[in-house]
């Protein structure tokens, strides 16, 4: 249970502090910027790749990367970042915006397997803020209503009393919800663990063979979810509910 606690942390503070008291990748990642707004995309790639190789977990860094591969019509890196964007900030409107005009020049257009209401409203829920958000909001929740709570401790008044307690306990309550929030959207995306297609073309196997049936050919820049590893293959499963086997190689998790 300690180790679940301290996993959830980590990541929801990740984001935040992915330039704090670190001046070489600040400067990077501007540098990164300008040579973007110069158009020099491939230069920019270099930069914000640096700052992704180096360990660097940030939203805008994903983003602009994404962004600048899509600049350089290289599209399957480009949904990669955009999609590890993506989870860091579920709720980015222009992520969202921009994962859809780079599926758009993807050659697989697959359509998806309809989801029951109650699971998509709740996704929605849950994927409306970024853990980051999340985070300061708990805090937030919890600091207020402590502070209610002390008022509530050392007022007199009777209708203040009964007001204050009221309002610390919803508070309160307000804060630990949004840490349960927190702790299902990580769950979620632990659970939901997917990956990009980096082959032009490559076909999917029935089984982790290269021997096995061939079932059907996928290009890049295709998401897929990961259901299981086994050795050199991973077994996907597409958004049409298609599955089979792929070799690792032609992937990338996001």
């Amino acid at each position: 249970m300690i180790k679940r606690i301290i996993y959830l942390l980590l990541l929801i503070v990740s984001p935040l502090l992915a330039f704090s008291n670190d001046d070489a990748a600040a400067a990077l990642f501007k540098k990164g910027n300008e040579q973007y707004a110069k158009a020099q995309y491939k230069e920019a790639i270099t930069s914000y790749q640096k700052l992704v190789d180096g360990g660097y977990q940030s939203t805008a860094v994903y983003f602009n990367l994404g962004n600048a591969y899509y600049k350089t019509d290289d599209i399957a890196p480009a949904l990669l970042y955009y999609e590890k964007a993506h989870k860091l900030s579920p709720g980015d409107e222009d992520i969202r915006v921009n994962i859809q005009l780079a599926n758009l020049k993807t050659s697989d257009k697959l359509d998806e397997a309809p989801e029951f209401f109650i699971s998509k409203w709740w996704h929605a829920f849950i994927l409306g803020a970024s853990l980051g958000t999340l985070a300061v909001l708990s805090v937030l929740f919890f600091l207020a209503g402590s502070l209610v709570f002390i008022l509530y401790r050392f007022t007199n008044s009777v209708s203040v009393k009964k007001i204050s307690f009221y309002t610390a306990i919803l508070l309160l309550f307000f804060g630990l919800a949004t840490i349960f929030v927190a702790a299902r959207q990580a769950d979620y995306f632990e659970s939901h663990r997917q990956a990009i297609i980096f082959s032009s073309s490559v076909t999917i196997k029935s089984a982790p063979s290269n021997t096995s049936k061939n079932l059907f050919v996928l290009h890049d820049g295709t998401k897929v979810d990961i259901l299981q590893h086994s050795n050199d293959w991973v077994k996907i499963r597409l958004s049409n509910g298609n599955e089979g086997w792929i070799s690792a190689t032609d992937v990338k998790e996001i």
